[in-house]
Order: C-alpha cells, then structure tokens, then sequence
C-alpha cells in the first residue's frame, strides 16, 4: 500500500484523522439529540421540548405531520401533537436528519460534490436500515437509523479537508473494477468507513452505531460474522444506490444482486422499498 506524505513529514493518513478536529460545531439541540441516541430513550415531553426550541425545526415538522402523508383531518398546530401522531422514533429521526443536513451544509466542499444528493443518500440509507431493523432479528436494531443516517460522514470529511485528494481518489475510480476503499487506501491510507467509525466514536455515539458506520463495507467483520448492524447499514446502502439514491454517479457495487438476502428478507423487499418510498418521498422535499 502506499501512503503520500506531505513536505512537513506528516502522512495523508494522519491529516484525514485530523480532520475530525474542524468538523463544524453542533448545534444544542443536535446535542441533546444525539444524547438521547446514547442514552437509548427519550420522553415524550423531552423530545417535544427539545423540537420548540428549534424554530426552524419545529416548523418543518409542523410541515410534514400535516402533509397528505398523514391525511390528519384538521390542521396539527403543535410540536406535542405532533409528536402523538408521528411517535417519538420517528419524529426523532426527522429532527436528527434536519439538523445534521444543516451542519452539513456549512461546510465548504469541492467542485464536483453534491451536498443534496449527500444529505438525500444518508436520509435514504437511515430511513432503509430502520425498515429492515424492524424486519430482522439484529442486536440494537434501535440504532438502525442513526448509523445509516451517519455512516458516510467519512466521505464528507475527505471532501472537505482533504480535497485535492478527494478529487484524486475520484480519478483513480474511473478505472474498471477499482473500489473506492482500494482507491481511498491507496491516496490516504485511510477509508472512509474507517473514518466514519472514528468521527461516531467522538460524538460518542453507541459502539454497535461506531462498528456499523466502520463496517458497513465489510459486515462480517463488525462481529467475527455474527448478524451485527453492519449488516443492516450494508444492505441499506446498497439497496438506496440501487434505487438511484447514491453520492456520487459511481456508488460502489454490491457483492450481489439482491442485498436484501444476507438478511432472509428477498421475500419482504417489495414490501420494505414500498413502504420506504411513501416514507422517503414526504421526507425529500427538506432536503
């Protein structure tokens, strides 16, 4: 493998890892979110609470539990009963993906990289995985959402800090049978799933959510092969790249036709995508 080194002596390898020092500030109420993922629970009235001092949150989620999605008779005016009618999983979701997407669009990027189909991809896979955690038997299948929702910030941080390697890297993908993590290893040192596990790691976010975002091109290594949430990530991630939800114009392939069936779910895939379709669409217009 080879690894750059810059003039000051420092590998690319260490300058990514780095990285992670300017990742944009969180917001309080991104915060106290996220918290919520790592402490596994939140009240009714705490995530009701957290939503109203977001304004420009709390308005969107008036938006959506009044879309036609929901076909609520009346007008839903506020964020407690809106809360009743969309559930806190869900609604917690929603507020995560809208005030990471925000975060996320502060950060400058290089020419070439699309910030909506960046955001659309991560609302895809974490609102995908989510639908299979709820179809297969997976350890904290709770944490479905967030890793899907977070699993490509790696490929953020390369843009972002490291961009004329970026671009290289993307040189390097136009070649035949070359992965991006072969492609990533060769101008870093480092992948970006590798990097994702390390920036999940810092928000201190559950180890399962870390292994997943680390793993979710290798699944099998999260846990000795055993079913892990990797897993799930992986097959999510195939399945929104499948369906043309993808980062780039060239997502990496799957290892096989129906990613669905590592997890025993081909039979309930039309189902899931059916489901997921309903779902993603009413989310996409925030995006």
């Amino acid at each position: 493998m080879r690894v750059v080194t810059t003039a000051r002596g420092r590998t690319i390898r260490e300058r990514a890892v780095q990285s992670l020092e300017r990742l944009p500030p969180f917001s309080p109420i991104l915060n106290r979110l996220l918290a919520t993922v790592a402490k596994g629970e939140v009240s009714f009235a705490e995530l009701s609470e957290l939503i109203e001092k977001d304004t420009v949150v709390a308005g969107n989620v008036l938006r959506l539990v009044n879309s036609p999605l929901y076909s609520f008779r009346g007008t839903v005016n506020s964020v407690r009963h809106a809360v009743a009618i969309l559930g806190l999983s869900r609604l917690r979701n929603f507020a995560l993906s809208l005030s990471i997407s925000r975060m996320w669009t502060r950060t400058g990027t290089p020419q070439g990289w699309s910030a909506a189909n960046f955001n659309l991809h991560s609302v895809a896979v974490g609102v995908l995985a989510d639908l299979l955690a709820e179809q297969t038997q997976v350890p904290y299948p709770e944490g479905g959402f967030v890793a899907g929702l977070l699993h490509d910030v790696g490929k953020l941080l390369i843009a972002t800090s490291l961009p004329e390697e970026y671009e290289a890297i993307h040189r390097l993908l136009s070649a035949p049978e070359r992965s991006a993590r072969d492609c990533e290893r060769e101008v870093i040192g480092i992948t970006h799933a590798e990097l994702s596990g390390l920036a999940l790691a810092r928000w201190n976010l559950p180890i399962p959510i870390q292994l997943a975002a680390t793993f979710h091109h290798n699944p099998d290594g999260a846990d000795l092969g055993r079913r892990h949430l990797a897993h799930i990530i992986n097959a999510a991630d195939a399945l929104a790249n499948s369906i043309g939800n993808s980062v780039h114009s060239h997502p990496e392939a799957s290892p096989q036709s129906d990613p669905a069936a590592a997890l025993g779910l081909s039979d309930r895939l039309p189902a899931i995508l059916e489901k997921f379709e309903i779902e993603f669409q009413n989310m996409k217009s925030f995006f």
